[in-house]
């Protein structure tokens, strides 16, 4: 029946606590955010720009490992790359990969 003055005293801090315990979660998600998220789409952002800019005459390697050049440039997904001479295929234009060499622009 002895009871130690540990036991005996009120735990305090309790309204505080909650915010105090949340506050590494939020730091860790803010850290994940500036060094993975972020950065991520940026780089598909990036990436998405240069598959709009594709245009005849540009050299590019698919996804599957494919040096092709551009022989056309569809309205739609597909663009039609000549991997060999003579030898032209399609391919939906997010399978490219890398843009390789950029032509310049036709003068108007």
């Amino acid at each position: 029946m002895f009871v130690t003055p540990a036991f005996a005293q009120a735990a305090g801090g309790g309204a505080t606590s909650g915010l105090f315990n949340l506050m590494p979660l939020l730091l860790i998600f803010g850290i994940m955010y500036f060094l993975l998220i972020r950065p991520q789409q940026k780089k598909a952002k990036q990436h998405q720009a240069t598959l709009n800019a594709i245009r005849r005459g540009d050299k590019v390697v698919t996804a599957g490992g494919i040096v092709a050049k551009v022989v056309k440039v569809g309205e739609d997904a597909e663009v039609e790359v000549e991997i060999a001479t003579g030898v032209k295929i399609r391919v939906i234009r997010t399978t490219i990969a890398t843009v390789l060499s950029k032509t310049e622009p036709a003068d108007s």
